[in-house]
């Protein structure tokens, strides 16, 4: 249990650099490019060796690979096309929603309990979530919910099908190639699609190197420790937990960056969201 809060705080400190990091790039940089790019190249070789060597390979543990690369590349898709209407203080909360599906498809397909106050935790938390996401809208950003609800749905499908895989997966290197798979794949059809929409194979902007190795670093070892976490704790109650970096995020964009826009509204949502946390926090003692 300490070790998967440690791995959870981890994480959650990894999604606040990357969500500050996205804010500050904007959508013409397309900043998850250049992420995956990184992760690839980087993180890629040596996850990749760990997973053909490590890992227990066996016909479930390639379903899971399957399934989970395809739900990731979808993921990236949606979120990349929602960051193309919306911006991210609108997209990543709706997003982050997940907890309720992933535990909705726990219960019916893994009979996993969670309990009712469980239950009501997360849902007051993605009130929350849901609240910080309204202020953010615009007359066009109608055009970004449908991705968005889609990479919600996307994160539901894989982080059960990850949580499932972490059986046959023993090491962390191991699990960095899991997920690599699917980043892979996902940066190879993002690519495609740049190629189609603008007639060149990377985005517009090219942000700063620090930029781009940080997010790269972030965008892998953020979810290993997430699946690591769900080696002792349901998906469901992983996934909230991440969502402390959203609060965190929202806090620094109000009293650090000075962005006074509905902050009224926005500091209500998160600490609907971080009560909702809280709660959560103490289901589990």
């Amino acid at each position: 249990m300490t070790v998967a809060m440690l791995a959870i705080v981890g994480s959650v400190a990894m999604h606040v650099m990357w969500n500050l990091l996205v804010r500050q790039q904007g959508p013409k940089t397309r900043l998850l490019w250049w992420a995956l790019a990184v992760h690839c190249l980087l993180l890629g070789p040596w996850g990749l060796y760990a997973l053909i060597t490590e890992a227990h390979w066996s016909l479930p543990l390639a379903g899971y690979l399957i399934v989970s690369a395809l739900a990731n590349t979808v993921y990236f898709i949606a979120l990349d096309r929602a960051y193309h209407h919306a911006p991210v203080a609108l997209v990543y909360p709706v997003v982050r929603s997940s907890p309720l599906l992933i535990g909705l498809w726990s219960v019916l397909l893994f009979r996993e309990s969670l309990g009712i106050y469980t239950w009501v935790a997360m849902g007051v938390s993605v009130c929350g979530l849901l609240l910080l996401a309204s202020t953010a809208w615009r007359n066009d950003a109608r055009y970004a919910l449908p991705w968005a609800l889609s990479a919600s749905l996307m994160t539901s499908v894989y982080s059960l099908t990850d949580k499932a895989a972490t059986a046959y997966l023993p090491s962390l290197a191991s699990l960095l190639g899991f997920i690599t798979v699917g980043y892979f794949l996902s940066f190879v059809v993002i690519t495609m699609k740049l190629r189609r929409e603008h007639g060149q194979w990377h985005p517009q902007r090219k942000p700063p190197l620090p930029v781009m190795l940080v997010g790269g670093l972030c965008i892998g070892l953020a979810y290993i420790l997430v699946i690591h976490a769900m080696r002792s704790l349901p998906a469901a109650i992983v996934v909230a937990f991440t969502n402390a970096g959203i609060v965190i995020a929202g806090l620094l964009s109000i009293f650090m960056f000075h962005e006074r826009i509905h902050w009224k509204t926005r500091l209500f949502g998160i600490l609907i969201t971080a009560s909702g946390l809280i709660f959560l926090a103490y289901t589990r003692i």
